[in-house]
């Protein structure tokens, strides 16, 4: 089923319902800001995965860094290994001294003084808006231009939205009158909020597993928040809409496509606005618009896809997959402070993970996802400015990754979103897919662009590990360790280097220009028309504020 957001016909809008002038009458034309009756846009995708949706490469011509064998998996899974050189060793005995003392609890993991907590997780969600691999094993050579995809490559909420009201119905609430998601509030959890505050939670079956479209947005505690509050956001924006004059005689039906819309474009700014910014910098990113694209090209025909819908969509490179956009791990904290608990009482602070918990515990004292409890909530104020000074920093961008991430849970017993394989070392698992998909080094990559390649002596913690017969890892790095070590070395930390840039920002400004629905590509010129702390501007605080999901302290 496509979605039509603004139904088309010939690929040009039919304004059956935008005829209702209810754009123009809020003073926004809300989506389309001012567009005509020829501008194009096309439906969003809801289909089941296209069979022709699979991973591309960007540079096809490279070759793997390393021979394709189980002694390279080895030498790699070694690399990432808990007792291996990513580990940041941090000092676990104490998640809230781990916040307040990094230089004693994490002298080797510094934090970001650029880049809130919470970006972390914005990237996460991001990353699984992207792409969903459900195929490839762990341990056997693979092919990308082989395994499905099972997200669209834009970013179009179709890990939020699924197949829509009619081909996802277990979603959604139609009990208003109103097509809204369905959100439910946590029992007990006034007792352990400030002022006593309802908190809320994703849909939940009796056996607590999310009711969402992409169960690997309830991994841990602040994606799932992170998805609520997304859900939320298209609450309050369809009731939002249903409240304007010029929508009392709209149905259901079109109070949703244009609240999906509205949702989308404003989430679409926050990508290219505020998280892309802090990861490459405002000066890339700027280029990148004012210059287009040298390696990633989506609109070739070699990098899209032919639709069940009939629609062109682009494909996602693996280099970016797999490895530019594992970035993220880096930045994760060990811990973090979830919420700031009730009036007068403590806050809840825990580590990300801690395999020693009993995994079948209601609370544990982490914050793995699949649970529902009466503390197990998110404050955003510690991840995003509020401008309280309430907020804290995510780590640095470097080849030290939190200790947590290297024995996560999930081998004892299922935990959403967590590998049950026994590999429990992310950075590890990361490492052997570059063997089994036949990445190119870091070194290459760079050279292909152009880039100036970091040296054996910049590397050289790497040399004692052996690939093969013709290779150490110092002179042909894994692209994703390369990409760590770049921004390290070449920027301090702060964000990501030049070929992780490259990368990172010609797929992100790609896929919004190639995605005909976005609206950098249906209508560039256009500004956010929702209520905002700066008007014409839209930013997570703002989208958090507007979707009732941040109560006073």
């Amino acid at each position: 089923m496509a979605f039509p957001t603004l139904k088309t016909a010939n690929r040009k809008i039919a304004m059956r319902f935008w005829s209702f002038s209810l754009l123009s009458s809020l003073g926004l034309s809300l989506v389309l800001h001012g567009a005509s009756a020829q501008t194009v846009v096309t439906p969003f995708p809801t289909s089941p995965p296209d069979p022709g949706n699979m991973f591309t490469r960007m540079f096809p011509e490279l070759a793997s860094f390393a021979e394709q064998t189980d002694s390279a998996r080895r030498a790699v899974q070694l690399l990432g290994a808990a007792d291996g050189m990513l580990n940041a060793e941090d000092n676990l005995t104490d998640p809230v001294q781990s916040i307040l003392n990094p230089a004693a609890f994490s002298p080797h993991n510094a934090d970001n003084p650029d880049v809130t907590a919470g970006v972390t997780f914005l990237g996460q969600f991001l990353d699984h808006d992207l792409s969903l691999d459900k195929d490839s094993p762990l341990n056997k050579n693979v092919s990308p231009e082989k395994i499905l995809n099972f997200r669209t490559a834009a970013f179009d909420l179709d890990s939020v939205y699924a197949g829509g009201p009619r081909e996802s119905p277990q979603f959604y609430d139609t009990s208003s009158g109103r097509i809204k998601f369905i959100v439910q509030a946590i029992p007990g959890s006034s007792a352990f909020s400030r002022h006593g505050a309802v908190r809320n939670d994703v849909p939940r079956d009796s056996a607590g597993n999310a009711i969402i479209a992409d169960s690997r947005n309830d991994e841990n505690i602040i994606v799932s928040q992170l998805h609520l509050a997304m859900l939320s956001f298209h609450n309050e924006v369809t009731d939002y809409l249903a409240g304007q004059p010029a929508y009392q005689q709209a149905s259901a039906d079109e109070i949703f496509k244009d609240a999906r819309q509205l949702v989308t474009w404003h989430y679409q700014w926050i990508v290219l606005h505020e998280f892309l910014p802090k990861i490459i910098g405002q000066d890339r990113v700027d280029q990148l618009l004012a210059n287009g694209l040298k390696y990633y090209q989506p609109k070739h025909r070699s990098s899209r896809v032919r639709a069940n819908d009939g629609q062109d969509r682009a494909l996602l490179p693996i280099e970016f997959a797999v490895a530019a956009y594992r970035f993220g791990h880096s930045q994760v904290r060990p811990s973090y402070r979830v919420n700031f608990g009730p009036t007068g009482g403590s806050p809840f602070f825990a580590f990300v993970f801690d395999d020693n918990l009993n995994p079948y515990a209601s609370d544990p004292d982490d914050l793995r996802g699949g649970k529902r409890a009466p503390r197990r909530f998110v404050d955003w104020q510690t991840f995003f400015d509020f401008g309280d000074n309430n907020v804290r920093p995510n780590k640095r961008i470097d080849t030290k990754l939190s200790s947590v991430l290297l024995t996560l849970p999930g081998a004892k017993a299922p935990a959403p979103g967590l590998p049950p394989d026994g590999l429990q070392s992310l950075p590890a698992r990361t490492l052997t897919r570059h063997v089994n998909f036949g990445l190119p080094s870091g070194q290459e990559v760079a050279k292909k662009m152009g880039l100036p390649a970091l040296t054996p002596a910049q590397l050289s913690d790497l040399a004692p590990y052996t690939l093969d017969s013709r290779h150490t890892l110092d002179t042909s790095t894994p692209l994703f360790f390369y990409i760590l070590k770049e921004a390290e070395v070449m920027e301090s930390g702060l964000r990501l280097g030049p070929v992780g840039a490259g990368i990172v920002g010609e797929v992100f400004v790609g896929m919004l220009k190639a995605d005909e629905s976005s609206y950098l590509s249906a209508k560039p010129d256009w500004k956010p028309t929702l209520p905002s702390a700066q008007s014409g501007r839209f930013m997570m605080t703002d989208l958090l504020t507007f979707a009732g999901v941040v109560p006073p302290l």
